[in-house]
């Protein structure tokens, strides 16, 4: 959660993150192109199909996000193309699909040499790959599900085939390492919160509130045992918040301050006295598995440059992710299986994915394993036992809420599934109150919460806003969206 203009919705066509990620997008399609240039006059025909897949996930990414957008003259700045055309947004989710198929093709077709450990995914591993690609047109189909591009006889044949990520080991993600030199290969989220002098990204108390177990809708009295791994807590329990705390009164002058755990952040829309102060030294932050942060083990600290490594994956498309997407296709009704066992699994996957991470993050901390403790066990057990009593909507909430939760730190999929279905239920400042649960959970809090003191004046933004600068270049773009109203093809 960001304090600056995303909250309460408010991002703006000139905001920075998303002109970097629609500039990033588009450098997928100049290295992709020249690799499918070069490879295809050389021959090597099973690079050509890693190139082929990556360029049309990212292309997919690029819909998913804008709608229309420049597709057949993206990237053709060496033939003198300088304004790319926008093309319907339909019609280049279609290129997209038809260009991960012919992809696969050539991944499979055993022309060329094997690129080996210049492919930084799977080291040339074509099975992995197969099966990365075979979970990659899954995930589109599910995304695709209610509109008109959706061919359920692909879907089909491609459940009858299989051949999907089977553990892990399967994961297609980028790994970040502890290298500083001569390039910075930490995570880019270690690098943005651990490093600089001001808090920038928040910790968002509605979603703490859910792994507490406080929300009164969804997993009540359930709580996380992947919390501690999610946020670190700088602050020990009880402890007074240093940057601007009152030593006495006892005031922590904090927007949203859980006095039990040392948990400090601020609200989604908050207009509160105390939202602006500073929480350098107070905020709670990203943790050991989303960013290579630090395990909270209830002890505090700084949260400086050594209270992690920034030795974290950037999780692009995962084992645990899959088993959920599959459930929901089964909650649905378009596959066949067991969606209880399935979505169990998935939440079983995604704390084998929390240890994963944890062990190959290089921490000098002692972290306890997750999988398969009692902690673990027992917050499953109390998932199925919520899942057996409600709707089949309800559990269709349930499998997208421990999606939500095991993709932790994957924006894009989150963004297209609160979307499309609906779910999670996100926090809403004009909602019922009390919004928060903290008062009721934590009697004695110093801060009590005042839902007047947050609120939500502009509508959600179904697509995000073409970069300005874009337009302003570019004479074949349309004129500017309403990103609140302009939805993606899917949206339903």
């Amino acid at each position: 959660m960001f304090r600056e203009e995303q909250d309460q919705y408010g991002a703006k066509q000139d905001n920075i993150t998303v002109n970097n990620t629609w500039n990033v997008a588009y450098s997928v399609f100049t290295s992709t192109n020249q690799i499918i240039a070069q490879g295809t006059t050389e021959n090597e025909m099973i690079t050509v199909g890693m190139a082929q897949v990556l360029k049309g996930y990212a292309t997919t990414i690029i819909v998913d996000i804008w709608g229309d957008a420049p597709y057949t003259e993206a990237a053709q700045l060496e033939v003198g193309i300088l304004s790319p055309v926008f093309e319907e947004q339909m019609a280049v989710y279609q290129n997209a699909l038809d260009l991960i198929d012919q992809g696969l093709a050539n991944i499979n077709s055993g022309e060329g040499s094997n690129p080996g450990t210049q492919d930084l995914y799977y080291g040339g591993d074509i099975t992995k790959w197969n099966k990365f690609v075979n979970t990659l047109k899954l995930k589109l189909y599910n995304e695709i599900r209610l509109s008109a591009l959706f061919d359920a006889s692909k879907l089909s044949t491609l459940i009858s085939q299989g051949d999907f990520m089977a553990s892990s080991a399967d994961d297609f993600q980028f790994n970040y390492s502890t290298t500083q030199s001569p390039a910075e290969e930490r995570h880019p989220l270690f690098r943005d919160s651990y490093l600089t002098g001001q808090t920038a990204h928040h910790a968002s108390p509605w979603f703490y509130e859910i792994l507490k177990g406080w929300n009164p809708t969804i997993h009540n009295d359930v709580a996380d045992p992947r919390l501690p791994y999610y946020y670190f807590n700088q602050l020990t329990p009880g402890q007074l918040p240093p940057d601007v705390g009152d030593p006495t009164t006892g005031d922590p002058k904090a927007d949203y301050f859980d006095s039990s755990s040392g948990f400090h952040s601020i609200r989604f829309g908050s207009v509160g006295p105390d939202r602006d102060g500073s929480s350098r030294n107070s905020s709670t932050y990203p943790g050991i598995f989303v960013a290579g942060g630090r395990y909270d083990d209830g002890l505090g600290g700084n949260a400086d440059v050594s209270a992690g490594t920034g030795a974290a994956p950037h999780r692009i498309l995962t084992y645990d992710e899959y088993l959920f997407i599959r459930a929901e296709l089964i909650n649905v009704g378009l596959v066949a299986g067991d969606a209880r066992a399935t979505l169990q699994s998935g939440i079983m996957a995604s704390f084998t994915k929390v240890d994963q991470v944890v062990a190959n993050s290089q921490t000098s901390q002692t972290v306890p394993l997750l999988a398969g403790t009692t902690r673990a066990n027992d917050f499953i057990d109390g998932i199925l036992a919520e899942y057996d009593t409600t709707s089949t909507e309800k559990r269709l909430e349930i499998i997208m809420t421990q999606k939500w939760v095991a993709t932790f730190g994957d924006p894009f999929d989150q963004y297209n599934d609160y979307r499309r279905t609906g779910y999670p239920i996100l926090a809403d400042p004009n909602g019922p109150s009390p919004e928060y649960q903290l008062d009721i959970k934590v009697p004695g809090n110093f801060a009590p919460l005042v839902d007047s003191e947050t609120e939500s004046n502009r509508p959600y933004q179904v697509s995000l806003f073409w970069p300005q600068s874009e337009l302003e270049v570019n004479r074949n773009s349309p004129d500017q969206k309403d990103a609140t109203t302009y939805t993606i093809f899917w949206d339903n």
